[in-house]
């Protein structure tokens, strides 16, 4: 006997990671599906994108999410390249499965390709993060938002300016739901106990001021003179604050490649760490007096958290952080990061913390949830 066969009400559910960041995004989503068993049977599918074994478990664990009910491995590779195994390695699942919904989140390439697939097979596809825009088609990014959103059966939104974006784009409003910020589901569930960990005693600045910074976009880590850039303004930062870089291994990769590692390694004040786990991570997070980053999901972390944010980038899809006062964005500028940096240690922490956004108060999963089963049977709308 399949699924299939059993008359249940019950609604199928493959949730979709390909990388890191996706799973702040979907453990919220499981969570809420289990302590439903019986509107909701869930799955998850880890596609593999960026895969590395101990930082995967350490993420599962954190988060206390269940091992992958089935894991693609599709592992690194061009943007072509692995589009297409995640879309040729996934639509067997699909046809197995025949879920009722596939949920995709954020912007990767495992986003498009599962909606990808989803669509052409007549799957419903709910996108988790719809409508952020950085109006710069140069990023991989922005091309999977804008696409994905156009295949979509439903559009999950985390704030109004997304919704006005894809209005803009003439989607109609039927598709269109504001339910809040799913990640921000996670940082209250697991801010108490990322506040346990020792890491900051550890790295040597635990009640201390310190920095906390993250690269990753090809823009700054492949870019020698974008590197450089950012170099110099941390040796002025690191005058008045340490800071500490916990590496991403594609990052540290290319430092060694454009013969930057001697030059970071030099600066007094700038540790680079392993990467860490999310409670780990979370914790360090939530007590530094600074964050730089080329992150989307970090600007609204501490958008909440109310830490001040410089953005790496000269652009963002996530507007609504720099609209309530935390975030700057500042390019790879020297001069530009090390003003924004110096306002923002001039200011006492948390005299300007900002209330968070409408519906960014840990409770969108089940707002997801409820918007899964009045598309699936309107007349409960």
């Amino acid at each position: 006997m399949t699924w299939r066969d059993v008359a249940d009400p019950m609604l199928k559910v493959i949730n979709v990671v390909g990388a890191r960041p996706n799973f702040m995004k979907v453990a919220p989503l499981i969570e809420a599906m289990r302590d439903r068993p019986a509107d909701f049977a869930p799955l998850l599918v880890h596609t593999g994108q960026h895969y590395d074994q101990s930082m995967s478990d350490a993420f599962l664990r954190d988060l206390d999410l269940p091992q992958p009910d089935i894991s693609l491995a599709v592992g690194s590779d061009s943007h072509a390249a692995q589009t297409a195994a995640v879309m040729l390695r996934f639509e067997p699942v699909v046809l197995r499965e025949q879920p009722d919904w596939v949920i995709v989140v954020g912007d990767v390439n495992s986003t498009l390709a599962c909606a990808l697939v989803c669509v052409k097979m007549g799957i419903k596809v709910a996108h988790v993060e719809a409508g952020l825009r950085s109006r710069d088609r140069t990023m991989p990014e922005e091309i999977n938002r804008l696409l994905t959103d156009q295949i979509a059966d439903l559009l999950l939104t985390p704030s109004h300016d997304a919704d006005a974006n894809l209005r803009a784009e003439g989607i109609p409003e039927t598709r269109i739901r504001m339910v809040g910020n799913i990640m921000i589901d996670s940082l209250f569930k697991y801010r108490e106990r990322a506040r346990a960990s020792t890491v900051a005693s550890l790295l040597g600045v635990a009640g201390q001021d310190y920095a906390v910074l993250t690269l990753h976009r090809p823009a700054n880590v492949d870019q020698r003179e974008a590197l450089s850039r950012i170099a110099d303004a941390l040796e002025e930062i690191t005058r008045r604050v340490p800071v500490l870089f916990p590496v991403h291994p594609r990052t540290r990769k290319s430092i060694d490649a454009l013969g930057l590692a001697d030059r970071l390694a030099g600066i007094k004040g700038l540790q680079l760490i392993e990467p860490l786990g999310y409670l780990d991570f979370l914790g360090l997070l939530d007590t530094a007096r600074l964050v730089l980053t080329d992150s989307g999901g970090l600007q609204e972390e501490t958008t909440v958290l109310g830490i001040p944010c410089l953005t790496l980038r000269e652009n963002t899809e996530r507007p609504i952080t720099v609209a309530m006062g935390t975030n700057t964005v500042v390019g790879s500028d020297t001069r530009r990061i090390i003003e924004a940096a110096t306002r923002a240690l001039e200011h006492e922490r948390g005299t300007s913390a900002p209330s968070p956004p409408p519906l960014w108060d840990g409770h969108t999963a089940d707002r997801i949830l409820e918007e899964l089963i009045t598309a699936a049977d309107p007349s409960r709308d």
